[in-house]
């Protein structure tokens, strides 16, 4: 079993099985490296927004017979006492903002911040696993690094120690980094929340259990054809 990282995380956890960082190439360079590595079954349990290697596994798959599963944990789903204003993409929610400056904790990817640039008249709390370098260029910003799991009364305190009116956010799913979101529950603070891209066209699970029954069974079956 090998595990690929996208490699944009200066210090990944680290994993109890052989890890490979970086890139593929493309559609070409993952079916390339899936003959070459002899592998049997792909799964795709990358984040739910990874949109292009996500499709370029459906069609590297398609392309060379390999099995594929896609690992998606369930979405988080809004409740009647939560203040979600759903959005397509960053810069929308950038603009979802409004023009009155807004004290606004922003939980994106480090590589996903350039549009807030365009809306400067905001104070942004903005939290990643790396630290963001270069630091955007920002007259109201502060930063804090930490990677989760968070607890909901961690981030409650952090948002109300940077007096936070609105969370952007995306909708990852899972248990690890929902605390952010219970915490905007409680304060009654608004959520600017990314919309998730079109699952891809796979056969697909949402728990890791699921997901070892199947890959059971397609290994058997690879079995039995020999290969």
């Amino acid at each position: 079993m090998t595990l690929s990282l996208a490699g944009r995380t200066a210090s990944p956890a680290r994993q109890p099985v052989p890890v490979r960082r970086g890139g593929f190439g493309g559609v070409a360079g993952l079916a390339a490296y899936l003959v070459r590595e002899r592998i049997d079954v792909l799964i795709d349990a990358t984040h739910p927004y990874a949109k292009v290697i996500s499709d370029n596994a459906v069609t590297a798959c398609s392309q060379i017979g390999t099995p594929l599963l896609v690992l998606r944990r369930p979405p988080w789903i809004a409740t009647a006492a939560d203040r979600w204003t759903e959005v397509t993409d960053v810069r929308e929610a950038a603009r979802t903002l409004g023009e009155i400056p807004r004290r606004v904790f922003v939980a994106l990817g480090r590589n996903e911040l350039a549009p807030f640039n365009e809306a400067p008249q905001h104070f942004y709390l903005i939290r990643s696993v790396d630290p963001i370098d270069p630091p955007l260029p920002l007259p109201h910003v502060a930063y804090v690094t930490g990677r989760g799991p968070f607890s909901d009364a961690a981030d409650r305190a952090l948002m109300i120690e940077h007096r936070i009116e609105v969370v952007i956010a995306k909708n990852s799913g899972g248990a690890a980094t929902y605390s952010k979101i219970a915490a905007a529950r409680i304060m009654h603070i608004g959520v600017i929340m990314l919309r998730r891209p079109p699952a891809p066209a796979a056969p697909a699970v949402e728990t890791v259990e699921d997901a070892l029954g199947w890959l059971d069974h397609a290994l058997t079956l690879a079995t039995a054809r020999g290969v």
